[in-house]
């Protein structure tokens, strides 16, 4: 076993020393931070095994305080989808500002539930009043309700069908859940004048192939052609993967390196944008500060990442040799792309507005004829997933 007692080595000094490492058996771990031991994360006689996060190399985001302050302390927030990998991050960000209340929305009880108990147990005895909601974005009647009762001053929109393969199974209920939720929470928070809403978007609503990306893509539309001057600010944020969320490749890659592999990678030339959970959050709530209403902010995700590379250094950290654990190509599933797009160049505006964050030039089309497409769509449902693809990709034109 080799440990590396230098929790602040840089990602690319850290990576050097794994691939000297590659072609031993060896297992590889570091000391934890100040920061993990005093959060009381990780304990002193605990060695905190390399994540592959480790590896990527993205700085920390730097945030502005100060407007987000001013947006955050004291006010009423709505996360919408609080349970999962983002919407729960998110709750865990905002929680540091001090908001007056913290609406957990979600549909899992579950989830609802760890999230309200951790924040609860975090910030015991702080002003902040966490309250969990079980509701369903798709029951509209609900949607207005809640936002009548509570009269919330932001929304941050995170509830969504985001896994491919299976929305390609199963169209009509990403349409019900991607669009027709969305409209609901989006038409209940302008008509209680909530000041901002955040809605988190993906880089696969960008030339989507897939019903998935396509619902996304419809979304926005609706979300930024709600905006109107003096009123509710409407905006979206798009991101690529996030390392570790529900869905992401790394807890498989690392269930099948524990039973001895092989690690199934669907195409040896497929690259992907990588973000970590923490940084996606905090850009999405920086967004939101910058928002004037009607944009879709697209974050910067640096180089792309082959995930056969992602592959092989998971096999290294594991403390296996590249040649002890097979990889094997298993061909690409309904709706994948091999490489993801954040936006055409002719839509990119190069302009930063904050670090790490664009202003992509995107145009869409109104809501009228969004909700004309919508309202009528075909009951087959191979028909309607073959329209909703093209409808969102029409809207680029």
């Amino acid at each position: 076993m080799v440990t590396i007692a230098i929790p602040s080595l840089p990602s690319k000094r850290l990576q050097g020393i794994i691939h000297q490492l590659a072609d031993t058996k060896v297992k590889v771990n570091t000391m934890p931070s100040m920061e993990e031991l005093a959060s009381g994360k990780i304990s002193i006689n605990r060695l905190k095994e390399i994540d592959v996060v480790d590896l990527l190399g993205r700085e920390e985001v730097k945030l502005d305080i100060d407007s987000i302050k001013d947006q955050l302390t004291g006010r009423v927030i709505l996360v919408t989808g609080a349970g999962g990998s983002i919407g729960s991050e998110i709750c865990r960000q905002i929680s540091k500002f001090n908001p007056k209340q913290l609406l957990l929305l979600g549909h899992g009880e579950n989830s609802i539930y760890q999230i309200h108990r951790e924040l609860q147990n975090t910030y015991d005895g702080e002003i902040t009043e966490f309250i969990p909601i079980i509701a369903d974005i798709q029951d509209r009647d609900k949607i207005f309700e809640l936002m009548d009762h509570y009269h919330p001053d932001i929304v941050y929109h995170a509830a969504a069908h985001k896994h491919v393969p299976l929305m390609e199974y199963n169209p009509r209920e990403a349409v019900k859940n991607n669009v027709f939720g969305t409209k609901n929470v989006a038409e209940a928070a302008k008509a209680n004048s909530v000041k901002n809403f955040v809605m988190i978007s993906t880089d696969k609503a960008n030339n989507p192939p897939n019903v998935m990306g396509s619902t996304k893509r419809i979304a926005e539309m609706i979300v930024t052609s709600l905006n109107e001057e003096g009123k509710t600010k409407f905006s979206a944020v798009r991101f690529g993967n996030v390392l570790g969320s529900r869905g992401s490749v790394i807890p498989v890659f690392r269930e099948q390196i524990a039973n001895g592999g092989p690690i199934t990678v669907t195409d040896f030339r497929m690259t992907r944008y990588f973000m970590t959970i923490p940084e996606a959050s905090r850009l999405v709530i920086q967004s939101g500060a910058l928002a004037k209403g009607g944009e879709i902010f697209v974050l910067d995700m640096s180089e792309p990442v082959k995930i056969v590379d992602l592959a092989k250094n998971m096999i290294r950290l594991s403390g296996y040799a590249e040649d002890e654990i097979e990889i094997v190509e298993t061909g690409i599933r309904p709706g994948e792309k091999l490489y993801e797009e954040l936006l055409l160049d002719k839509e990119r505006n190069d302009e930063e507005v904050y670090e790490k964050i664009f202003v992509g030039n995107i145009h869409g089309f109104s809501f009228k004829e969004v909700m004309n497409f919508v309202e009528y769509l075909p009951k087959d449902d191979k028909i309607l997933a073959k329209d909703v693809v093209r409808f969102a990709n029409a809207s680029n034109k």
